[in-house]
C-alpha cells in the first residue's frame, strides 16, 4: 500500500492538434501525502492550474489530451477511470476551491442550494439533514449568523465570504484531497490571513492533504510543507519547502524568490504648494425606503477626512474591502457626489459644474484594478490609448499616432503591436497598456486602483519599477490604493489607513510601517509580514 494519496507521474497535456497544438504540461511529475499540503507555484501560463485540473479531468475535453501520464490515486489511475467515475469522486473524495468565487458559484441560486446540491447528490440527504448540515459548514468556515445567509445570493457577500462560502461547498463530504486554486488572491491581508488560518485548522482536523496553487511566495513559506516550481509546463525544482527557501537551486526559483516587492520611493522634489488639498471630504449613500423613497439612513462610504499631497509624491491608501479606498479615488476625481471641498493645483473643483470637470480630467488620470474589463474588447490598444487625444481634441492624426508609438515604448511594450486587441496580452501586458492609456494626456495627477493585485510577483515588481521611472521622469503624483502592503511600501512616500470610511493613521510612509500607532494599523502589518 503507497504512503502516497496522489502519485502524478510523467504528465503532460495538450491543447488542439496538429500545428495548432500547444503543449502546455510537460511530463510533469509529483505526489501528495495524506495530511499534507503541496504548494504548485510559478508565473501565470506555467501550467500549475491545467496539471491540478487534470486530477479532476476538468479540462475541456475532447480539446485537451494527456499525449503521456498517470494520475495514481488509491492506485487506480483516474485518467482511465470513465466519466460516471469522476463525477462520484468529484466534490466527494476530491474538492475543488475554484480562483474567483463570484465566477465560480451560481448567481441565479441561494448559497443553502449550492451547498445543499452536494450532500443531495454524493450523501443522499433529505433537503432538512442538508440544510443542518449546511449550516455546520457555514459554522465552520467562520460565517457569521448563517441562518441569515442560508437564502443569500452570490452578489450580497463581500468577497472573503465568498470565498468562505466556496471552502464550505469543498469541504461538504469532507474529501481526502482539497485543490485549492489561489484560494486568496484580491483579498484582503487579513481575509487572506483567515481564509489561510482556516484552512489550515482545517487540514489538522479533518487530516486531508492540499494542492495548493498560488504566485504568493508568502503563503508558501507559511502554509505548505513541499514545493513544485513549473516554469513553461516544466517542474523546474521540487524540495521541502523549507530547503527551497534556503536553498534554491534553479535559477528560475531563485528569480521568483528575488521578485518580492522592495526598494523605496524615488526622492520627491520640494514644493511649498500641495497638488491636491481635500478638507472634510465625505460620501454617504442615502438608504431610500416606502413609496416616497425617503432617505432613512446612510451607507458612510467615506466619513470627513482632509489629505494634503505635494507634487511628485505618492500617497498610499490602504484597508480592507468595504473601507472606502476606491470611493474616496473616484470622489476626488468627481466621479462620485461628494461633501467637503477638493482642491487641485490651487482650483476648488468640488464646486465646479460637471461640464467645467471634463477638461480637467486630461491633468487627472485613473489606472482602474482591472484592464481587461476597464479596456474595450472592441478597441483595438492604439484606439483605447488614443481615445483621450481625440476627447480633448490632442493632435492631428498623424501626431496622435507617434504619440501612441512613444507612449508604448515608454510602458516596455512593443509598438508594433498597438493594432492588437486587449485579449492577445498578458495580465502583466494589459495592465501596461492601462497605465499608457492614462500617461499619453500628460497627467499631474494618476490614481491607481490595485494596478496590481492579481499579478504574478515577478510581473509586480516590473510594474513598480516602471512606476518609480515614470513618477522621476514626469514629477508624476500618485493615490496608489492597494491591499498589498509589500507593493504600498515600495512606492509610498505617504500613508493613509483606512477602517470602514474612518481615517485610523496618517502621514509618513516610512514612520508608519515602522512604528504603526494604532492596533489596526498593527492588525493590518502582521498579516502582510507576518511580524
Amino acid at each position: 500500500m503507497t504512503d502516497k494519496l496522489i502519485e502524478v507521474k510523467n504528465l503532460s497535456v495538450r491543447f488542439g492538434n496538429g500545428d495548432k497544438a500547444v503543449d502546455a504540461v510537460k511530463n510533469v511529475s509529483f505526489s501528495i501525502e495524506p495530511g499534507k499540503t503541496l504548494a504548485l507555484v510559478g508565473e501565470s501560463g506555467s501550467g500549475k492550474s491545467v496539471s491540478a485540473m487534470s486530477i479532476l479531468r476538468l479540462l475541456p475535453y475532447p480539446k485537451a489530451s494527456h499525449p503521456s501520464g498517470e494520475i495514481l490515486y488509491q492506485g487506480e489511475d483516474l485518467l482511465l477511470r470513465d466519466e460516471r467515475a469522476m463525477r462520484a469522486l468529484r466534490g466527494d473524495r476530491i474538492s475543488v476551491i475554484f480562483q474567483e468565487p463570484m465566477t465560480s458559484l451560481n448567481p441565479l441560486h441561494t448559497i443553502q442550494k449550492q451547498i445543499s446540491e452536494t450532500l443531495l447528490l454524493h450523501k443522499g440527504m433529505n433537503g432538512s439533514d442538508a440544510r443542518q448540515r449546511t449550516l455546520e459548514l457555514l459554522e465552520l468556515v467562520g460565517i457569521k449568523e448563517p441562518e441569515k445567509r442560508l437564502r443569500s445570493y452570490p452578489h450580497e457577500l463581500s468577497g472573503g465570504q465568498r470565498q468562505r462560502v466556496m471552502i464550505a461547498m469543498a469541504l461538504a463530504n469532507d474529501p481526502e484531497l482539497l485543490i485549492a486554486d489561489e484560494p486568496t488572491t484580491a483579498l484582503d491581508v487579513t481575509i487572506q490571513e483567515q481564509i489561510l488560518q482556516l484552512l489550515k485548522q482545517l487540514q489538522n482536523k479533518l487530516g486531508m492533504a492540499i494542492l495548493l496553487i498560488t504566485h504568493d511566495l508568502n503563503i508558501v513559506r507559511r502554509y505548505s510543507d513541499d514545493v513544485c516550481v513549473m516554469y513553461q509546463g516544466n517542474v523546474v525544482e521540487s524540495n521541502a519547502t523549507t530547503q527551497l527557501f534556503s536553498e534554491p537551486s534553479h535559477d528560475y526559483t531563485r528569480k521568483l524568490l528575488d521578485a518580492e516587492p522592495s526598494g523605496e520611493p524615488p526622492a520627491a522634489p520640494v514644493s511649498n504648494e500641495p497638488l491636491l488639498q481635500v478638507d472634510q471630504l465625505k460620501v454617504w449613500f442615502p438608504v431610500k425606503r416606502g413609496l416616497l423613497k425617503r432617505t432613512v439612513d446612510h451607507i458612510r462610504a467615506v466619513n470627513p477626512l482632509s489629505i494634503q499631497l505635494y507634487p511628485g509624491r505618492t500617497l498610499g491608501v490602504v484597508g480592507e474591502s468595504g473601507s472606502g479606498k476606491t470611493t474616496l479615488g473616484l470622489a476626488i476625481l468627481r466621479l462620485l457626489n461628494s461633501e467637503g471641498q477638493i482642491i487641485f493645483d490651487g482650483q476648488n473643483i468640488e464646486v465646479l459644474p460637471q461640464k467645467a470637470v471634463t477638461p480637467l480630467r486630461r491633468r487627472m488620470q485613473i489606472v482602474f484594478q482591472d484592464p481587461y474589463g476597464s479596456l474595450s474588447p472592441r478597441m483595438s490598444v492604439a484606439e483605447s490609448i488614443g481615445e483621450g487625444l481625440e476627447i480633448h481634441n490632442i493632435g492631428a492624426p498623424q501626431e496622435r499616432e507617434q504619440m501612441i508609438i512613444d507612449v508604448l515604448s515608454e510602458v516596455g511594450l512593443n509598438p508594433e503591436d498597438r493594432h492588437r486587441y486587449p485579449h492577445e496580452f498578458s495580465g502583466g501586458q494589459r495592465q501596461r497598456i492601462a497605465i499608457a492609456r492614462a500617461l499619453i494626456l500628460k497627467p499631474q495627477l494618476m490614481i491607481l486602483d490595485e494596478p496590481t493585485s492579481a499579478l504574478d510577483r515577478t510581473v509586480q515588481s516590473q510594474i513598480i519599477d516602471l512606476l518609480r521611472e515614470l513618477q522621476q521622469r514626469y514629477q508624476l503624483t500618485y493615490i496608489f490604493i492597494s491591499h498589498d502592503l509589500a507593493v504600498v511600501k515600495a512606492l509610498s512616500h505617504d500613508l493613509l489607513v483606512l477602517q470602514h470610511g474612518d481615517v485610523i493613521e496618517q502621514g509618513d510612509a516610512k514612520t508608519i510601517f515602522a512604528e504603526p500607532r494604532e492596533s489596526y494599523t498593527r492588525q493590518l502589518l502582521a498579516a502582510a509580514f507576518n511580524n
